[in-house]
């Protein structure tokens, strides 16, 4: 990026336009914006997952009267209701 002038960001943004029009960009970007609202929550979701399994397995294995879990939901992005669905993760206790 340090390499480019301003006349040569002026042309790109320009082609950029062209092809998408200019109603498109706000759409796109918006887009681009839930995409990566969701890639966050998924990694952190991912991260405390991971967490809790570490406790998990430190915890005795002798505690036979464990609650069920609950399936998890990926929940959407505000305003976009219709993105939210259920989760099926694999079962952990039928491998092994």
């Amino acid at each position: 990026m340090g390499n480019f002038r301003g006349w040569e960001i002026l042309v790109i943004v320009g082609l950029v336009i062209l092809l998408f029009g200019a109603k498109k960009l706000p759409d796109m970007a918006r887009s681009l914006g839930k995409s990566a609202r969701i890639l966050k929550s998924e990694a952190k979701a991912m991260k405390k997952d991971g967490e809790s399994d570490d406790v998990a397995a430190a915890a005795p294995a002798d505690q036979s009267a464990q609650q069920p879990v609950a399936p998890r939901t990926i929940q959407a992005a505000p305003g976009d209701v219709s993105s939210s669905r259920p989760v099926s993760e694999p079962n952990r206790t039928a491998q092994g």
